[in-house]
């Protein structure tokens, strides 16, 4: 059974919300066992919806083990500076004030361990900054995304926090480079969530300023496939939405050909079709309008056209790409069951696991004590005097609706 290209290597996580998290969840697809350090009131994502765990907890926590740790006890320092003497890898996106004062930094952790391999996502990286805390719209506002994506003229975030995720991202690449490296400095790793941010607006960042130069001003668009008449969401007949990629004059002639649209020679251009961006908008939705989506889909598919329907949440697992095998993992939470995309990368992934559930907060903490060296009766004292604590397997882990119980994807 293939376990995973980090199967043997252990990760501790002092994380919440999704970053740190999310960087972990990849460790731990990649064969990586990860104990999650918990507070005594949990991390945030256990109780954002009724009280319970979300969405975010439920997808990046999977096959993790919990230790519920007072680190701000000494006791709690003590089992601290052992467990992280006995593990590879260190992820944390606490604020550098909190790190300090509950001793996750990395000194503290390379007193513990001189070979560690430490990561902090923080809000900042070098600079002025650097000890102010930031989050994923946060980071959106000073990077330029969010000027763009307005509602209603109002800059607004995007849905996902995918800022959080592409930091979550590049600290599983340096955690990896530097298990592959012998150079002891790299195994320092500090990762800004603005800084990640800068680094995916690169594309628009130098667009503009390319802009700039070739115009005499900024030009402001986020990037160009957005003035792109043909390109973007289209309802059909039947009341479903298509999603039309047209970037080259290619894909507008393969478009035309599918729909029936007689050739226009003051169409035939990129250039051409922008200029004339109503009547060519026009074309384009009276076009998917007149056909029902599946009809539609048909058509553009023998032209290769690329599109997809625009699909609501409680949708997309049910198309049959994602159904194929090695895409999801099946899982029991409470009483509830939960269908989980898993990490991308088939060869690498473990294949043991797959189905853990999240953890409940503190389920192995007298397991990781045990493993730590403690007897029975330290664990007691240790649990007695609520430095670390186990898991209520009687509490309710969401408050129910009143009435007929509702589907969880709904929630």
């Amino acid at each position: 059974m293939q376990n995973g290209v980090l199967a043997g290597k252990t990760v501790i996580e002092l994380g919440s919300m999704i970053a740190a998290p999310f960087a972990t969840h990849i460790l731990q697809q990649l064969g990586a066992e990860v104990v999650k350090i918990e507070p005594p009131g949990g991390e945030t994502t256990r109780k954002l919806v009724r009280g319970g765990p979300s969405g975010s907890y439920l997808a990046f926590n999977r096959g993790k083990k919990s230790l519920c740790l007072d680190l701000q006890s000494d006791a709690g320092q003590e089992i601290f500076r052992k467990i992280v003497a006995k593990a590879d890898i260190v992820v944390q996106n606490l604020s550098p004030s909190a790190a300090r004062k509950l001793g996750a930094t990395y000194e503290d952790c390379r007193a513990a361990n001189p070979g560690i391999v430490f990561c902090h996502i923080k809000g900042y990286g070098a600079g002025p900054m650097a000890e102010e805390v930031a989050s994923n719209p946060i980071a959106e506002a000073a990077t330029g995304v969010m000027f763009s994506n307005r509602v209603d003229g109002r800059p607004s975030r995007l849905g996902p926090s995918y800022h959080d995720q592409f930091a979550g991202c590049y600290a599983v690449i340096s955690v990896l480079s530097a298990l592959l490296s012998d150079d002891p400095a790299k195994r320092n790793i500090e990762l800004g969530l603005y800084e990640t941010g800068l680094h995916i607006a690169a594309r628009d960042l130098l667009g503009v300023q390319l802009k700039s130069q070739l115009l005499g001003r900024p030009e402001q668009e986020p990037s160009a496939e957005f003035s792109i008449p043909g390109y973007g969401a289209y309802e059909t007949a039947d009341g479903r939405w298509i999603y039309l990629v047209m970037l080259t004059d290619e894909h507008w002639r393969r478009f035309c050909t599918a729909l029936g649209i007689a050739a226009d020679p003051d169409l035939a251009t990129l250039r051409q079709r922008r200029r004339a961006r109503p009547e060519v908008e026009e074309i384009v939705s009276g076009a998917v309008g007149a056909v029902r989506y599946d009809d539609l889909a048909a058509r553009l598919t023998t032209a290769r056209v690329g599109f997809n329907e625009v699909l609501s949440l409680d949708r997309v697992l049910d198309a049959p790409q994602a159904q194929e095998a090695g895409k999801c993992s099946d899982f029991d939470f409470g009483d509830y069951a939960f269908h989980g995309p898993d990490l991308p990368l088939p060869a690498q992934v473990r294949q043991d696991g797959l189905r853990d559930a999240p953890p409940l907060l503190g389920e192995h903490s007298a397991e990781v004590l045990g493993d730590l060296g403690y007897s029975p009766e330290e664990i007691r004292e240790i649990l007695t005097n609520r430095t670390a604590r186990v898991a209520d397997e009687d509490r309710p882990l969401w408050a129910k609706p009143e009435g007929p119980k509702a589907a969880v994807h709904g929630e």
